[in-house]
């Protein structure tokens, strides 16, 4: 705990362990979002660096939670399936972590946070827009600017899950496929930030502390999940989605 308060004070410290809560409790609802809230909220009280490098482990451990809800075959079926989406988001993951301390990520964070609002506000509205079947272009193009967003920020989950909603997908395989997707990616954000720096020995016990509530939060927030139909998913699903595309914009307009 020491090291933890030799950052931030024991007030602002169960703050950021609430916020891990609400996080872990939308994720568990809808498959996303931990990151957006995370960097977002944190990212203003303690800075965008220790709040990135708090959201990594969590983000690791509700993932691997999520993914394997329904066993290792089911999560094995999910990775065989989007391959080429996991391929191609780790490259472009690897590569954009090593730009976090040099690169301004608004211009980056405008550009993905438009085009997912308006989709999302379209979905709000009822307008129902489909794809009707994967296509191997716009997966590598929907999987290239996720994990390239998501290499310097922490949040890559709105593409995937605009690209997953436009498939129609069923919502226990929506969440999966997410976890699945996601915690790969974690794991490669971990790697990449241990070598950018952000991930060091005086941020590490921050990301150890926030497990506990987030792990807690997915577990109340995979209740409500359970209960849901594939109507309500959708339009909750729609309904983060919106908040994190104005947010996203929110936070290239005024950094």
């Amino acid at each position: 705990m020491d090291a933890i308060f030799s950052l931030m004070s024991p007030q602002v410290f169960v703050i950021c362990m609430l916020v891990a809560a609400f996080a872990g409790m939308i994720k568990g609802l809808v498959g996303f979002a931990m990151p957006m809230i995370l960097v977002s909220v944190l990212g203003s009280i303690v800075g965008p660096e220790l709040a990135l490098a708090g959201l990594i482990l969590p983000t690791v451990l509700t993932n691997g939670w999520q993914a394997l809800r329904q066993g290792w075959a089911a999560a094995w079926d999910s990775v065989k399936r989007f391959r080429l989406f996991l391929v191609v988001g780790f490259v472009a993951l690897m590569i954009s972590a090593q730009l976090v301390r040099v690169m301004p990520e608004r211009l980056m964070l405008m550009l993905i946070g438009v085009p997912i609002t308006g989709f999302a506000a379209l979905q709000v509205a009822g307008v129902a827009l489909r794809l009707p079947g994967a296509s191997r272009r716009i997966e590598v193009i929907v999987a290239a600017f996720g994990g390239f967003i998501g290499g310097f920020s922490g949040v890559w989950g709105p593409p995937t899950v605009a690209y997953l909603n436009a498939l129609d997908t069923p919502k226990n395989e929506h969440v999966r496929i997410q976890g699945v997707i996601y915690g790969l990616g974690a794991l490669a954000l971990l790697g990449a930030h241990v070598a950018s720096g952000v991930v060091r020995q005086d941020t590490l016990p921050f990301s150890v502390a926030l497990l506990v509530p987030a792990l807690g939060g997915m577990w109340v927030g995979l209740k409500l999940h359970d209960r849901a139909d594939q109507a309500t998913f959708r339009k909750a699903t729609a309904l983060v989605l919106l908040i994190a595309g104005l947010n996203l914009i929110r936070r290239g307009v005024f950094g």
